[in-house]
């Protein structure tokens, strides 16, 4: 990829990895960035139509009766089930576990790569708004390695994360953001012909 494409994985991945992560009030200004439809023009991956129609759900934020931080517990924290887990390994492991197996194979691989994303906590690195900021961090230092990045631990369950937020959601500002984040993943599938992994998955 050349430099002005790497530039574009980047910024996009950074966004989408600190709405994914991070609670609304962590991350105002990127909320507002999203909600405000300011991104379009700059969005080099899906339609037009594509982006406007996502631009239009993420404008609304919330529901009448849950705001944008109540649905960010409800989809990323609990206490109850959350309809669509974000983290790979409960994807990818026969007990749907947080720390599976396809956990510490990505804790292998960023340790052979030199790659620590400075977790002020003990959490597995398979979330994807994690993932998403690491894909941003891999295409400004290490772009050789992110095909497989992509083609091994985030696309072989990712789109299917992404699907069940946009059935299971329920929130216009959070089913946005997951189609935003699918169209854009199927751009980098497309433009760097990524060959994906073959995994099982073990969620429903």
């Amino acid at each position: 990829m050349n430099e002005l494409a790497l530039n574009d994985v980047s910024v996009t991945a950074r966004i989408l990895g600190a709405a994914f992560y991070y609670s609304p009030d962590q991350v105002p200004d990127i909320i507002e960035l999203l909600a405000s439809g300011e991104w379009v023009a700059d969005w080099h991956y899906g339609s037009e139509e594509q982006k406007q129609g996502i631009a239009a759900e993420m404008a609304t934020m919330q529901r009448d009766d849950e705001t944008l931080d109540e649905a960010y517990q409800r989809l990323f924290i609990g206490p109850y089930a959350l309809p669509s887990p974000p983290w790979g390994s409960v994807w990818l492991d026969k007990e749907n576990v947080l720390f599976g197996e396809s956990t510490l194979q990505l804790r292998e691989w960023m340790q052979a790569n030199q790659i620590d994303i400075h977790l002020t906590q003990n959490e597995p690195e398979d979330h994807f708004g994690l993932l998403m900021m690491m894909v941003a961090w891999v295409a400004e230092h290490q772009p050789e390695n992110l095909s497989e990045l992509l083609g091994k631990h985030i696309l072989p369950w990712g789109l299917l994360y992404l699907d069940k937020m946009q059935e299971k959601g329920d929130s216009p500002f959070y089913v946005g953001l997951s189609k935003l984040a699918h169209l854009t993943l199927v751009a980098w599938q497309d433009s760097m012909n990524i060959e994906v992994d073959k995994k099982l998955i073990f969620y429903r």
